[in-house]
């Protein structure tokens, strides 16, 4: 095998990794500048905060900066401009991976982010100019994002070797983890210092920064890459020889009706169900239940991502060495690795819901049930390449698309539920989300494969030129 300090593909993944940082950066910061852009009396139209917990979040106020610019959006507003972006992010999922499989994934994962980053460095006009500019901006960040996992991973249809598969993928999606680590607690810290356009301001210039990189030095397959080695080129084309398929037509039909193609759809369905809930629901129920200010603390509301950063990682490194070393079968890995990390967070969900006003307790449930999740990244996440390697951007883009519902629907009926904010209807909010996700769970390991599927490989030749 080919060494991997410094090689082309590694660079790949290092590249992506920021690339995925800065489009989750570019993704959540709204959330915490919003506190800051609205009218502290137009915020909460009066919330029943529970009683159960005592209070017990004693702030000493430090002067802080506000000569941000302030505006009146009430409740629902706000939930508009935050949902505004699924809006845009779900139409361009197929067409992403189907532009990817034409035009090649390197030019639109880096329009992509470049796009999303303009876009973010005109967020503080857009919300001058008024609410429905604003909205329009982040449904086109939205859009912009929607094509870069597909891109990314029909990137990786030419460049990963099977075998390094988990290793490569979640280096270079734990990015999208870290993002979110580090911008929750320093948009937070940006807004607090300095002014809330900052946010936008310093997120947007370093995406345009990485657009100059990323079309420097990265190339769409091993054949076109500048300054490859001969070695790893051959390495790298001899292992995907029997993999890919050279039709220039999409089998739309095989493909949608492929069982292990559904049984990926129902468990990123799943999953994201559990993860977007939280991303968006967590302030919320840390405050209102537990009396405890998450954003006071955004170290705190960083801490799942963190966990599961780390998760991602180490659990890529475990997948690759059980199929490379220990002779595991690939859809045995995505099998175990996919129960491990939907059946764990339904477990310790459920099991926050049940432990008072315990906060210390509670945030550690949460965080291990994040961090339990990152073994999806080898599990399902990452399936499409194994089941047809040359489709793999779009197979994401149609997973995707009904894997960003439950980020439009979610949270919609979890508030919905939630209207006296009592522990009983937060342990529903928890029931649904666990069952949902041990059903993904379920579903996964009976119907999953490993093997590139018929319709993915029919007459293929031994070089794509």
């Amino acid at each position: 095998s080919v060494p991997a300090c410094c090689s082309a593909r590694y660079n790949l993944a290092l590249l992506a990794c920021f690339g995925f940082f800065l489009l989750y950066a570019l993704r959540v910061n709204l959330s915490v500048a919003l506190v800051d852009m609205v009218e502290a009396n137009t915020s909460s139209a009066k919330n029943v905060t529970s009683n159960v917990c005592p209070e017990h979040s004693s702030t000493i106020n430090v002067p802080r900066n506000t000569t941000g610019e302030k505006y009146s959006w009430d409740a629902e507003t706000q939930g508009w401009i935050l949902g505004s972006f699924f809006y845009g992010y779900i139409i361009t999922q197929i067409p992403g991976g189907y532009l990817a499989s034409r035009i090649g994934g390197k030019l639109l994962l880096g329009f992509g982010i470049f796009g999303t980053s303009v876009f973010t460095l005109l967020t503080p006009l857009a919300a001058n100019l008024g609410v429905g500019y604003l909205i329009a901006v982040r449904a086109l960040e939205g859009l912009g994002e929607g094509v870069t996992f597909p891109a990314m991973h029909s990137m990786w249809s030419s460049w990963a070797p099977p075998l390094e598969r988990s290793k490569l993928l979640s280096i270079s999606y734990a990015g999208a983890q870290l993002g979110t680590v580090v911008s929750l607690p320093l948009s937070g810290l940006i807004c607090y210092y300095m002014n809330w356009v900052y946010v936008f301001y310093i997120f947007g210039a370093l995406g345009v920064l990485w657009w100059f990189f990323w079309m420097l030095l990265v190339s769409d397959t091993p054949e076109t890459h500048r300054s490859i080695s001969h070695a790893e080129r051959e390495y790298i084309l001899s292992s995907l020889r029997d993999q890919l398929s050279t039709q220039k037509s999409v089998p739309w039909r095989p493909m949608l009706g492929s069982l292990p193609l559904w049984a990926i759809v129902v468990a990123h369905f799943s999953y994201n169900w559990t993860f977007y809930t939280l991303l968006t629901l967590l302030p919320t129920y840390m405050k209102e239940i537990l009396r405890f200010d998450a954003q006071e603390n955004g170290f705190l509301s960083a801490l799942p991502y963190f966990g599961c950063w780390l998760c991602i990682i180490l659990s890529g490194q475990i997948a690759d060495y059980l199929r490379e070393k220990q002779n595991f079968s690939t859809v045995c890995v995505r099998k175990c690795f996919t129960l491990i990390g939907m059946i764990g967070p339904a477990v310790f969900l459920v099991a926050a819901g049940f432990i008072g006003c315990d906060y210390a307790l509670a945030v550690a449930f949460v965080t291990i049930s994040t961090t339990l999740g990152g073994f999806c990244t080898s599990g399902y996440s990452i399936n499409h390449l194994d089941i047809a390697p040359s489709y793999a951007g779009i197979l994401l883009g149609i997973t995707n698309s009904f894997a960003t519902i439950p980020g439009m629907v979610g949270p919609v009926i979890a508030k919905s539920l939630t209207h006296n904010n009592t522990v009983e209807e937060w342990q529903m909010v928890f029931y649904i989300a666990a069952s949902i996700n041990l059903f993904g769970a379920i579903f996964f390991a009976l119907f999953a494969s490993g093997e590139v599927q018929d319709w993915a490989v029919s007459g293929y030749h031994l070089h794509r030129n």
